[in-house]
């Protein structure tokens, strides 16, 4: 029987020759010539106006917040349908998180119920791109505007996503991305942050510099470094960063054959869907599909459990994803006991399919016909 894997990361050929050159040039640290690649690719192809690598997105997170200064009291809001980074982060600095409700049509945050959540200790919002699919980014940037709050973008799966033709990433105050290999674009582990506000440029080289001028100091702006502010060692080694440029020089290819599987995936389940027996993936006008990934969203946990075993049975493996942050073993007890029952859903419900590069319709076919066969 042939398996058919969740993930399988794609490699375009220019690694390995990449990573030979990086070892060969003597600086394998960070901030090296593939740093300094990469880091003008996404200036020049998306318009960040500072992008920096780091090891991961929940560095850029952690780097955002301590840009953001958030401390002990302050309040921030993120969706409890999400990865923990995107809360951990704050939490690390003394935030508390005042959760978001899910909306109905996909999991990104209910923009309606967000100024409710704002109160006096409110610091900043984040919004968390679920899919790469935007949140209404208007609307948070002008409810951030008008209580004079920061946005952070989780743009953890969004490389080449776009809110009515803005980058995401780019919107907010600061946006972080994730290369981890189940991402579309990839270097193993490793993340950036794109820096957007002017008032965080130089602050944001410090920070991930372990809080030292050293970036400046290299460049001749001072004549000796030292320990300016708080901060950490969020660099990626350039090792990295070459493994990164061989996939950003194929972004293009890589994009335009992850959107025919997305697309053979939406066509073959459409019946599924216009019936009612499953619930596909929404994308709303003022957003773009950079195909991260392909959901399914069943009736209940049960349905969802026995659909799962079903295709296991087959060999094919598909996921769930998040857990509810609001009811985690470690947060429940912080959170203010509101009910997020869409949240709930997408953790009881949600199924995410096999999505990678090599993926063929035929591999598509088999699968979305033994859910046609499970839903028969």
């Amino acid at each position: 029987m042939n398996s058919i894997p969740f993930n399988k990361p794609y490699f375009t050929g220019k690694e390995i020759d990449y990573v030979s050159e990086a070892m060969k040039s003597g600086k394998t640290s960070g901030d090296g010539v593939f740093t300094k690649k990469c880091h003008e690719f996404f200036e020049k192809k998306y318009g960040f106006k500072k992008c920096l690598l780091t090891s991961s997105c929940t560095d850029a997170l952690e780097l955002s917040a301590l840009l953001l200064e958030i401390k002990e009291g302050d309040e921030v809001i993120a969706p409890s349908y999400s990865f923990v980074s995107t809360v951990n982060a704050f939490v690390l600095r003394g935030a508390k998180i005042v959760f978001a409700e899910s909306s109905s049509a996909n999991p990104n945050m209910d923009v309606d119920l967000v100024e409710k959540l704002i109160s006096k200790k409110t610091k900043a919002i984040v919004a968390m791109h679920y899919a790469g699919i935007a949140c209404d980014m208007e609307r948070i940037m002008t409810i951030a505007e008008k209580h004079n709050l920061f946005v952070v973008e989780d743009a953890a799966q969004c490389v080449d996503s776009f809110y009515k033709n803005k980058p995401l990433g780019s919107i907010g105050h600061m946006g972080a991305f994730s290369f981890h290999d189940t991402k579309n674009i990839i270097s193993g582990e490793g993340g950036m942050i794109a820096v957007n506000d002017q008032r965080y440029l130089k602050r944001a080289e410090i920070i991930r510099e372990k809080g030292t001028n050293r970036s400046a100091f290299f460049r001749g702006e001072v004549d000796k470094y030292g320990w300016v502010e708080l901060g950490s060692s969020f660099l990626p080694s350039d090792i990295t960063a070459a493994v990164l440029y061989a996939q950003l020089e194929q972004l293009d290819d890589i994009q335009a054959k992850r959107k025919k599987i997305w697309g053979w995936y939406h066509e073959k389940l459409k019946t599924l869907g216009d019936s009612g027996k499953l619930q596909l993936p929404f994308i709303p006008d003022y957003a773009s599909n950079n195909a991260h990934m392909y959901y399914v969203v069943c009736k209940s946990l049960d349905e969802r459990t026995k659909l799962i075993t079903h295709l296991k049975s087959k060999g094919i493996h598909s996921v769930f994803h998040y857990l509810s942050l609001h009811k985690s073993p470690y947060y429940s007890s912080k959170h203010d006991g509101r009910e997020l029952p869409r949240s709930d859903r997408y953790t009881d419900c949600l199924l995410r399919m096999p999505f990678y590069y090599e993926l063929t319709e035929k591999n598509v076919e088999f699968v979305c016909s033994e859910i046609i066969k499970f839903y028969q």
